[in-house]
């Protein structure tokens, strides 16, 4: 049985029967002597927290990518062990494709490739000055730094054994994606469920949506479960416009999310057609980076969503607060307030929610959770490509 310590979590049970399936008595020294392990086992403490916590691919997968090449073009075996360094790189282009093949992969990028994996692991490691990727700019080729894939443990009789972790690390992010996946298929099993139970069981379906709402919800599924709740609201809701007294008419309000969580655009997640209103998703009650967003768009008006518990008065008033504090001019802060158009918070989502499913559209939010979903974590191309784990 493998021993516990202080940095273990859920997940790192499995990093440790990787390690002792592999190298036996020895599998607890290699966790604790191994730099790129340790990487992994803080990398990896999401796999076991459903689908709530945010996974991570882009470093787990710039990893894997290189070091599949290392173990696939045969630098484990004897007969050209010793040789790596001889090596004329895996090419970039290969690469990214590799990464785009794996579950959840196919919207990567680069950055993991081109250092945001070495910084992260200098982060957590800065005296270990040995990056795990080396790149060559002018060729755009990449190894993996070799030293970090041998382990040195010392036997009971005194010897010193080299141990490679190379097979070791893939199965271990292989099994991470593996986790990832059963807890995003479970998520999305749950919201078809729900669909259907519609009036027939009220209170589980708001508490399933209020557990999609709570302060340990991954940002992406916060925002898209936000994004179906008032995409529903609003598509009750009409307004009569035209270009003429002659040609008004009456529209639906129709909102459209404007791409992916967390992406650049200047601070707009939702826009509403034909009003033309602009919403931001957040996690916090920051001044500065609710002002930052009205900047962005010139202070045009903003809708923030927020993900508290907290009243929408209580939010409003704490950002002026802050705004006071850091502004000292009331002119100048009344002007960003302006800006705000209005703060719905998770009280009003759950309420939106509740008229919603009154009104018998519970179907069409969870459908749209699904689908906006799939297109968030890459699902369709997992289906579409491969039934099994990593190749």
């Amino acid at each position: 049985m493998p021993k516990l310590s202080p940095k273990d979590h859920g997940f790192t049970a499995t990093i440790r029967n990787i390690l002792a399936k592999r190298f036996g008595e020895d599998a607890d020294e290699v966790f604790d002597a191994s730099p790129l392990i340790g990487y992994l086992n803080k990398k990896t403490r999401s796999a076991t927290q459903g689908s709530k916590a945010r996974g991570s691919f882009a470093n787990h997968y710039a990893l894997y990518v290189v070091l599949r090449d290392y173990v696939d073009k045969g630098f484990l075996l004897d007969e050209r062990r010793g040789t790596y360094s001889k090596y004329e790189g895996a090419r970039h282009t290969d690469l990214m494709k590799a990464q785009r093949a794996l579950p959840f992969g196919s919207k990567l990028q680069n950055h993991g490739l081109n250092g945001r994996l070495n910084d992260e692991f200098r982060k957590y490691y800065p005296s270990v000055d040995k990056p795990p990727i080396i790149r060559d700019v002018v060729t755009q080729r990449y190894w993996f730094h070799e030293d970090l894939l041998v382990v040195s443990v010392r036997r009971k009789d005194g010897e010193s054994v080299p141990l490679n972790i190379a097979e070791a690390v893939l199965e271990i992010i292989e099994s991470y994606a593996a986790a990832k996946r059963a807890a995003f298929e479970k998520f999305l099993n749950a919201c078809k469920e729900i669909s259907e139970l519609g009036e027939a069981d009220p209170i589980a379906v708001v508490k399933f949506v209020r557990s999609q709402l709570e302060p340990n919800v991954d940002a992406r599924v916060f925002e898209i479960v936000s994004y179906a709740v008032l995409k529903a609201k609003y598509g009750s809701e009409t307004i009569w416009i035209g270009d003429s007294r002659e040609t008004v008419s009456e529209e639906a309000l129709v909102l459209y999310k404007t791409g992916r969580t967390n992406a650049n655009d200047g601070g707009i997640d939702f826009v509403m057609r034909p009003k033309g209103r602009f919403f931001q998703v957040t996690e916090t009650v920051d001044t500065t980076k609710y002002f930052l967003d009205i900047d962005k768009v010139q202070r045009f008006p903003i809708t923030f969503v927020v993900k508290t518990a907290l009243a929408p008065a209580e939010v409003s008033a704490q950002i002026r607060a802050q705004a006071v504090e850091k502004f000292k001019v009331d002119a100048v802060v009344d002007r960003y307030m302006a800006a705000i158009e209005e703060i719905i918070t998770t009280t009003e989502l759950l309420a939106a929610f509740a008229a919603v499913v009154d009104s018998g559209r519970l179907r069409d939010v969870m459908l749209e959770v699904i689908a906006q979903s799939k297109v968030e974590f890459n699902y369709e191309e997992v289906a579409i490509e491969a039934e099994s784990e990593i190749p």
